[in-house]
Order: C-alpha cells, then structure tokens, then sequence
C-alpha cells in the first residue's frame, strides 16, 4: 500500500530552493544572453544567496541551537539540512566563479572591457586612482584597530572589510570598510573605443600603507559576513507593533554571523584571527576565488551604453481598452485583465490617481505589502486623503526586508489624513486589493483592481504579473466585506467569488483538486494545470498525488521551490513539472482545473506554501469573462509550450533543458510580448491612429 507520508515523496524546501539558484546560474552561463544580461544574472545568484543565509539558514541554525530534532517532510532534521546546505552551497560557489573567471571575463575582454587590477594598470591610471584615493576615498576611510582595548568591531551584515595585518612585536590585526557609498566598479581613462575599469577594494588595497602611517602593512584580505536578519517579533505581547517592528530592524545589521565569505589567498594568520573573533564553523566559510560579494556586477551597465551588450529594449505596450478612454466607463463595459510587464502597470496607477481627483469618489480601500521607493500609488493616496476622499490602507509592516520602507509610507500616510492598518496579529496581508467607491447617475459603484503581484510601479517592469479590473457587485461585495474582516471586527463571510486564506482558500484548492479526481475515476475529463513561484505545502502535494493516482493529468509551473516529486512509479508518473527562468521574473499565480469540461479558472495572490494558506491573508478570483477566459488559458498554452526557457524536473530533483530537435522554437516571455505588441498594433489600425510602438518579430 502506498504511503504518501513517505518521506521519499518530498524534496528537502532548503535544497529546492538551492536548485533554483543554480537555473539562474545557468542563464549567466547561457551564452546566447548579452554579456551584461550575463553579469546580471550572476549578481542575482549572489543576492539570493545573501537572503537565503539571513534566512533560511538563520532560522535552521536557530532551530539547532533551541535542540530541535524536527524533521521536515523530506525526513532531514535542522542539522542535517545545515550539512547539505554547505555542501551545495560551496559546490554553487565553485561553479559561480568558474563562471565568471572562464566565461565572462574573457567574453567581456573580447568587448574591449576589461576589469584591471592594480598591478595591470598604466601611469595614467596609476595617476588616477591615486588621485580618487587620496581625494575621494581618504577622507572617508576609518582604521579600525583591534588589541586589548580595541576589539573586534561590530561590522554590518553584507559589509566588504579588508582585514589588515599590522607588524610589530607581535603582528596586529585593523579592519578596514570598504565604503558603499561610492561606486565599487570606478572606470579608468583609456583609449578611445575601449573601457577599463578597477574595483574599489583594489585601489584601496594599493594605498593601505597611506591608512596606518608609521607601520608596516605586512597583508590587506577582503571578508565578508553575512548575519542572522530574520526578524522575531512577539506580535502578542506588543503594545505598538510599529514601534516593535522598528527596534527590530535595527538589530538587523548585527545579527550572529551565519556566514564568513573570504580572499582565497588569505595568509592563515588572518583567517585564523577571523575564524576565532567571530567564533565560526569551517562549514560556514566559503574561501573565494576572485570579487567578494558579486552584486557588484549589477553595475556592469555603467560602463557602457552598447546596444549589443545588453538586451534590448521591452517597453511595456498600452492596454489597448484603457487607451484615451474614461477608466471608469471601461471598466464598467466589460471586465478588463492587464499581463504585466508587457502590458503597461499605467492602468493601475491611473485608476488610483483618476479615483484621488474625481468629484464622484467617496471613497479608497488599498492593500500595499511591497511599494517602491517613490511611489506614485502612495502619492496618489495622499493627494485622495487631502481631497477630503475616505481613504484606508493596509500597510503590511511584516514584508520582509520591506519594513522599513513601508513604515515611512505609512507615517506619510498617517499623517495626511488616511486610515492606515498595520495588518492583523500573527499574519501578513499578502493580497493585492484596490477598491474605489463611486457615486454616479444609477447609485453607488465599487470599482475593484485584484492582482497576482504587488502595487509597485518599478518591479511591475521586471515581474510577470497579472490584474483584473472590474464592477462586478458580486465581486465588489466580496472585496468589500474582506476589508471590513481586516480593518475592523467582521468575520469572515460566504463569499460570491473569491476564497481567501487563511480562513478557506486552502479547502478550496483540495476541493478542487479532489473534485478533478473524482471526475478521473468516473472516467470524466479531469486535468490540473497550475503556475506559482513554489509548491511546498504538503497537503496540497497529498491531494495532487492522490490525483495523478487516479489519472488526472497534472501540469505545473513552479518557478523556485518544487518539494514534490515527479516521476514516482504509481504516484506522480502523471505529473510534470516545468521552471521557467528568463529575462523577467516570473510571478504570477494562475489555477485552473477542467471541472469534466467546464474550467475552473483562477488568479490569486497565493503559492501553494504553508505560510500562504495558513499564515497570510490571500485571495484567489476566478476568471468568469469568457473573453478573459480564453485569455489566460492562451497564457498557460505559451507557457508550457516553452522550449528555451523552461526546464523539465526530473526524478532525481534535478532540471533538464527541452530538447528542441524538430521542434518550432518558442520562447514565452517573448512570445507574450509580441502578442501584446500586435494587440496594440491591431486596436491602433482600428481606430486609423499612427502606430508608434516598434513592432517586430521578438527573436525566439
């Protein structure tokens, strides 16, 4: 008999997660990427990394420490999780830079680019940087010395030290900070038609004796140290969860080292100083050979604007029926959906914008978990506050590495006048509402904006996401009754439409997904095809197993974490699991489930994680507008058509490339935005207007 709490079932989370980062190290790698969009996606390996340390592994060493044996699904304890985390993590490390020491480099080289140490430099650029240092970078360097009086400096998370050896009678240790506020790549003059340039650190390196006049440099190592930043927050006992969240993040930066990133050439008296002051494991050390903390290689643009270095450009297109039109009178026409990032994230901004000016709005009901750092979404809301309108934001404090940032807006809010929620104890609001309430000729409107992604203007130009606009009552009654469960003391309704976590969104997708095995045993149509950016939850990965055992035919799109297993003779030879990484990230959330011929469609704001169907507040609306339906079933056809992209999960958890032998090329992401190229194009001949928006064949 089968046992589907088999722990040979499921994937480890944490070793998923690590496998995930490698597909995006395979796109550094790709050769047919521009070399910069290469650097690009090798600075992403590395900024994922930084998190995943802060904490994932954070919270795994906490558990060791508090003595949890806890095994998770995949039968692995916090300790042996830790094990093979360093384990696949230095394996990662080494193929990081084998990249970019074998790859890059010598492909940014054949550009005419070169990155230069001190050694390699002419007397003009020796001049310079001498110059930069002394003028520049001088008065902002602090030695720090270490001895009996002086110890070990508190050094930030993610800080770029030098470590400094100092002779004497007995040899001394000094850190040195490499400053982040100036640029860390600086260029160099060189001859017309070719660029160089030099890192921060090796400048700083060739002037150090300038730091410790009067002593003897005799070694300067860079080291990095990334620290436990998962933030515990006793949200009970809380009298101000503003105030708590805030001391909170600025223990942030000084959190225990999780991580010791080091010069692989550092002299051993060095290391061992580091090794024993910030009382490290050898497991927890990666020795690195070349730049320390590969984020810097986001900046590669600066160095040159050249076309062919980079990829081109993808200008979001107009949504054609939000084009030169009343946005109120679209939406109440027909129900409108918005796929970003081809489709301009205009529309939303305008529909908060337009709502803050009309005389006709009353009223403004927003939920804002990530917004950017200038948001005109904020904007317009205090501009609506100002204008007398009845606004109410919810303001997730909780959005992880986003506290900061939303807690600024949040006074700004405040203090122009809007109602403003923190979000409710022991979750974090997740959905993505906007609700605007209308008086007009035939009584009061609500006009809604539900989508997959967040309400910030610049991400909506790198995540796939998507929106659906509408006036629907039986969906505006929903929204309605939701921000009433959160701002005040309501319980949560029977809804017309949507499902929502943590009450019973989770009961609806086993509902669906059984209901599809049930059709399958009875011979009906049955099939499942779902796209998220991570399946972790183990009683959904139950119920599509029991699904697949039935025979229902189940295709998934998981971006990041996959803990369920393909591929398993008698449980899952009827699933497959595709990863799509590209040039865009991809977000959305998209459900749909046959229903023996009349589809069930869904978006949402969920993934199929534990925390976002019993820890967060999240909303799944189905996709009712025929139109729209077909829409979105085109989207899931693209994308599992993909075979450029996309990577299959094979038994063993690992993720294999299609094989395109024979086979039409098809890369979706340039698909979608084709589409909405000619989409545009198409409503442009209509109306006999100039076309403005280049449109060609996107190259597959």
């Amino acid at each position: 008999m089968i046992d589907l709490n088999d722990k040979g079932y499921y994937y480890n989370r944490e070793l998923s997660w690590l496998e995930f980062n490698s597909r995006v190290l395979e796109e550094a790698a790709d050769k047919t990427n521009p070399i910069f969009e290469r650097f690009k996606f090798l600075a992403i390996t590395a900024s994922n990394m930084d998190e995943y340390f802060m904490v994932r592994v954070a919270g795994l060493k906490q558990q060791i420490f508090s003595g949890s044996t806890k095994k998770d699904p995949a039968g692995m304890t916090p300790a042996e999780q830790v094990k093979a985390i360093s384990e696949k993590v230095h394996d990662i490390v080494h193929r990081q830079y084998s990249c970019l020491n074998r790859l890059l480099i010598p492909k940014l080289e054949s550009y005419d680019i070169k990155i230069l140490g001190a050694d390699e430099l002419n007397r003009e650029q020796r001049e310079y940087i001498k110059t930069y240092f002394n003028t520049t970078l001088f008065p902002i360097l602090t030695p720090l010395a270490i001895d009996n009086s002086r110890p070990l400096p508190l050094l930030a998370n993610k800080s770029l030290n030098l470590i400094v050896e100092i002779k004497g009678e007995e040899n001394t240790f000094a850190v040195v900070q490499i400053p982040n506020v100036v640029p860390r790549i600086v260029k160099l003059p060189s001859e017309s038609g070719s660029v160089r340039a030099i890192l921060l650190e090796d400048i700083i390196k060739t002037y150090i004796d300038k730091l410790f006049n009067g002593n003897q440099v005799l070694s300067a190592y860079c080291f990095r140290i990334t620290r436990d930043a998962d933030l515990e927050i006793d949200e009970e006992e809380s009298r101000d969860l503003l105030a708590e969240i805030e001391n909170s993040i600025k223990q942030r930066k000084w959190g225990a080292p999780v991580r010791l990133e080091v010069d692989k050439h550092i002299c051993e008296d060095s290391f061992k100083f580091l090794e024993k002051q910030l009382d490290i494991k050898e497991g927890d050390v990666y020795r690195i050979n070349g730049p320390l903390d590969l984020t810097v290689f986001f900046g590669m643009p600066a160095l040159s604007d050249a076309p062919q270095l980079s990829d081109e450009p993808m200008p979001p297109v107009p949504v054609p029926e939000f084009k030169d039109r009343d946005i109120y009178e679209a939406i109440r026409e027909k129900d409108i959906l918005v796929h970003h990032p081809y489709q301009s994230f205009d529309p939303v901004v305008n529909f908060v914008e337009t709502s803050a000016r009309d005389d006709n709005v009353l009223a403004i009901k927003q939920t804002l978990y990530r917004v950017s750092g200038n948001s005109p979404i904020i904007s317009a809301l205090i501009e609506a506050a100002e204008n007398g309108k009845q606004v109410t934001v919810l303001v997730e404090l909780k959005a992880r590495f986003d506290e900061e940032n939303n807690i600024n807006w949040a006074k700004k809010l405040e203090k122009a006048g809007c109602h403003v929620i923190y979000g409710l104890v022991g979750l974090k609001t997740h959905c993505k509402l906007c609700l605007v309430v209308r008086r007009e000729e035939e009584g009061i409107i609500r006009y809604c904006h539900l989508g997959t992604g967040n309400y910030n203007d610049k991400t909506a130009k790198l995540y796939t996401d998507m929106g659906i606009f509408t006036c629907s009552e039986a969906m505006a009654s929903d929204i309605s009754a939701l921000f009433n469960c959160l701002t005040g003391y309501s319980k949560a309704a029977e809804w017309n439409k949507i499902a929502a976590a943590p009450t019973d969104l989770r009961e609806m997708f086993i509902k669906n997904i059984g209901h599809e095995e049930k059709n399958a045993l009875e011979g009906k149509p049955a099939k499942i095809t779902a796209k998220m950016n991570s399946l972790v939850d183990k009683g959904i990965i139950k119920a599509l197993y029991k699904a697949s055992m039935a025979g229902v035919k189940i295709e998934l799109i998981v971006r990041g974490i996959c803990c369920l297993k393909t591929g398993i003779p008698g449980v899952s030879e009827n699933i497959t699991v595709r990863s799509i990484v590209g040039r865009f990230l991809e977000h959305s959330r998209i459900y749909y489930f046959e229903n023996n011929g009349n589809p069930r469609i869904y978006l949402a704001s969920a993934d199929w994680m534990n925390r976002n169907l019993d820890r967060r507040v999240e909303v799944a609306f189905p996709v009712d507008s025929p139109e729209l339906r077909k829409k979105v079933l085109d989207i899931l056809d693209i994308t599992l058509r993909d075979n450029v992209k996309a990577r299959i999960q094979q038994p063993d958890g690992s993720y294999k490339h299609i094989d395109k032998r024979g086979k039409e090329v098809l890369q979706s992401q340039n698909e979608f935005y084709r589409i909405a190229c000619e989409e545009y194009k198409k409503f442009k001949e209509d109306k006999n207007d100039e076309i403005f928006i280049p449109i060609k064949k996107m190259d597959n």
